[in-house]
């Protein structure tokens, strides 16, 4: 698994957020049985930063916690079957692992909202990129059941690394 984290401006987080993002990544990865190495980007920002991401890709004139770009599109969330050979595009040509996407968060939104939940902000990153994971395998959360699957997932790959509340 490669993960490629960038960090600008802003606050620096109160851990290391490199250790933290690849146990939440493997974790999910491993939850969602994915057969492939994979590719996960992450963008630590700030929150004009985002607010102007937001704007530009969603035409949400506000910041938010994070954003997420998954690279494929699936008939079934967390289903990897239709993806196989012959679409080469969704691989690094050079590594062979399977691009999944794009990850931005917020660190003002991290250190804001840890302080609002009550809890640390090593924990809400944490959720974030689990949150986000489950975005770039295809899972939303617009409808009701949606939502609860999405929720039950994120509660597993939390307690899979032991980051509680």
């Amino acid at each position: 698994m490669s993960l490629f984290i960038e960090e600008e401006g802003g606050s620096a987080l109160p851990f290391d957020v490199e250790e933290t993002a690849r146990l939440v990544v493997e974790a999910a990865l491993e939850l969602e049985e994915c057969p492939y190495e994979a590719e996960v980007n992450l963008l630590l920002t700030t929150d004009e930063e985002i607010h102007r991401m937001n704007m530009e890709f969603r035409k949400i004139d506000r910041p938010t916690d994070v954003l997420s770009f998954p690279m494929i599109e699936y008939e079934t969330p967390g289903d990897f079957s239709a993806i196989g050979e012959e679409r080469e595009d969704l691989f690094d040509p050079e590594t062979g692992e399977l691009l999944l996407g794009d990850i931005v968060i917020s660190k003002d939104k991290v250190l804001f909202q840890a302080e609002q939940y009550g809890h640390s902000p090593r924990r809400e990153y944490a959720f974030l990129i689990a949150h986000s994971m489950l975005h770039l395998f295809g899972y939303d959360h617009m409808e009701d059941e949606e939502r609860g699957i999405m929720e039950e997932r994120q509660r597993r790959i939390m307690e899979k690394v032991n980051i509680l509340r």
